[in-house]
């Protein structure tokens, strides 16, 4: 299967706020921005927001976090590590992806008073 996504680090700039958030399907107390929901609808990544908004309630060190950035790296083989780390660079989960077939390298989010959001939205 060609990858046929076009997202890059240049169009995610262009989020500088929200004027519309989106409620999470599973978890209703988790929010999203328009940027959060941009990457999702161009690279196919709900999944990447489920995992966020999911964890909230299943790790209790990571719901712990007031603020928290998540990052997601893909190695040349598709696979990938999704990390959250309290802001301060102190990892609190890790989790290895098999595989997936991001557009993009690396891509962060916020996650701070229920809401999930691009570092250019802060």
């Amino acid at each position: 299967m060609t990858n046929t996504k076009t997202l890059c680090k240049a169009d995610l700039m262009q989020f500088t706020g929200s004027e519309q958030w989106y409620r999470h399907g599973i978890n209703r107390a988790v929010l999203f921005t328009d940027g959060a929901k941009y990457v999702a609808d161009t690279a196919g990544a709900y999944w990447l927001l489920d995992e966020i908004a999911l964890i909230q309630t299943q790790n209790k060190r990571v719901a712990a976090q007031e603020f928290q950035l998540w990052k997601l790296v893909v190695r040349p083989d598709q696979t990938a590590t999704l990390t959250c780390d309290d802001g301060n660079g102190n990892d609190v989960y890790a989790k290895e992806i098999e595989y997936t077939d991001s557009p993009l390298n690396e891509i962060s989010f916020y996650f701070t008073n229920n809401v999930i959001y691009l570092p250019s939205e802060h």
